[in-house]
C-alpha cells in the first residue's frame, strides 16, 4: 500500500471512493492521483466522473498494486486431477481440474490454471533477451567471467541473485510476467529453478534465491495468486516459513526418496510428477506406481515424458493415478 498524505478535506471522500477505484493502478498512477487531489479542489460530482475516467484508462502493464486488501487467493484444489503442460498448450481431457502452462500460453477456461514462470534462470530462447546492455549484468558469470550456464540444459544461463540490486531488478522483470499472468486468468504461479544454488559451484546461496522469491511471492499474493515451490525439498520448510509457499510442484520426489519432506510442509497442497526415463525400472513407470500406492488417494501423481510435449507428439506420455 502506497502511504500519501491527501489533502484533509478529500479524506472521507479518497476512504469511500478512490481506494477501490484506484485497485490496479501502477505505482506511478496511484501517485500521480494523489498529488492531483491533493492540489485540487474539485466538486465530488466532477471528481467521480474523473475517477471512472482515470480507472478505465489505466494501463495494466507495470509493477501492479492493490489499496487497502489484498485480493483473495484461490487455493490449489485438493487432489485435483493435474495435467502438466509446460511444453505446449493442448486440450486438456474433461476431468482435469488442475492444468500448468507455461506464461506465454492462455489459461483454460473453468479449470485451476498455474502459470510457469523460469524464475532463476533463463528460458531456452530468451538469449536474446537477457545479453543486452540493460540485462546482461542480470546473468551469472563463472569465476573466468564466462556465463554461468546449467550443466544439464545447456541453452539455459543461470541468474544472478547474489546482490539486492540484482534482484530488485530482477523481481521487477518478473514481477512484470507475474502480473501478466493474472491478467489472462491464471489463478497461480510455478517458478521454476529455486534450486539454482546448489548448482552454482557456490556462487549463488540459498538465501540469495529466498530473497528474491519473497521479492515475487509477495507481489503474486497482492494481486491474488498463489505461488508454488518447485522442487528444492532440503529447504522446503524455510522456503514456506519465509517466502511463504502456498504448495509445492514436486519432480521425482519418489525417485529421489524425498517426497515425505514435501508432504510434512505442505500436506496435500502439492502437485507430484514422476517421469519417463529408460535408465530406470520400467522406464521410470514403477516409481510412479509406488507413488500412486503410497499418495494418490490424497494428491495428483501423473507420468510424464521428459520433454513435456504437446499431446499428439510422438514421445507424449502421460498417465494419472
Amino acid at each position: 500500500m502506497v502511504a500519501l498524505k491527501p489533502h484533509p478535506e478529500f479524506t472521507a471522500l479518497r476512504n469511500s471512493l478512490v481506494a477501490p477505484l484506484v485497485e490496479g493502478f501502477t505505482h506511478f498512477q496511484v501517485y500521480t492521483f494523489f498529488q492531483f487531489l491533493q492540489i485540487t479542489m474539485i466538486p465530488s460530482s466532477l471528481l467521480l466522473i474523473a475517477l471512472s475516467f482515470f480507472s478505465t484508462n489505466a494501463s495494466a502493464s507495470g509493477s501492479v498494486i492493490t489499496v487497502g486488501a489484498k485480493r483473495a487467493i484461490t487455493p490449489l484444489p485438493t487432489n485435483g486431477k493435474f495435467d502438466y503442460q509446460i511444453g505446449g498448450a493442448y486440450t486438456p481431457a474433461s476431468d482435469v481440474k488442475v492444468v500448468t502452462r507455461d506464461r506465454t500460453d492462455s489459461p483454460v477456461s473453468g479449470k485451476y490454471n498455474i502459470c510457469y514462470v523460469n524464475a532463476f534462470q533463463s528460458q531456452p530462447d530468451e538469449a536474446s533477451f537477457w545479453q543486452t546492455p540493460e540485462r546482461d549484468h542480470l546473468l551469472l558469470r563463472a569465476k573466468d567471467g564466462s556465463y554461468f550456464i546449467d550443466p544439464d540444459w545447456p541453452d539455459e544461463f543461470l541468474l544472478d541473485t547474489s546482490t539486492s540490486s540484482n534482484r530488485a531488478e530482477l523481481s521487477t522483470i518478473i514481477n512484470g510476467w507475474i502480473s501478466e499472468c493474472q491478467s489472462k486468468g491464471f489463478n497461480a504461479i510455478e517458478a521454476d529453478n529455486l534450486d539454482t544454488y546448489s548448482r552454482s559451484n557456490g556462487l549463488l546461496t540459498v538465501d540469495n534465491n529466498l530473497e528474491l522469491a519473497k521479492l515475487l511471492t509477495a507481489h503474486a499474493h497482492e494481486i491474488g495468486l498463489a505461488f508454488g515451490q518447485k522442487n528444492s525439498g532440503s529447504i522446503a520448510a524455510q522456503a514456506k516459513s519465509e517466502a511463504e509457499f502456498d504448495f509445492a510442484v514436486v519432480e521425482q520426489c519418489e525417485e529421489f526418496e524425498e517426497c515425505d519432506v514435501y508432504e510434512k510442509v505442505y500436506g496435500d497442497a502439492m502437485l507430484e510428477i514422476e517421469y519417463f526415463n529408460e535408465d530406470l525400472d520400467k522406464d521410470g513407470l514403477t516409481n510412479w506406481e509406488d507413488a500412486c500406492r503410497e499418495r494418490g488417494s490424497r494428491i495428483s501423481v501423473i507420468f510424464r515424458d521428459v520433454e513435456v510435449v504437446k499431446k499428439g507428439e510422438k514421445d507424449y506420455v502421460y498417465q494419472e493415478c
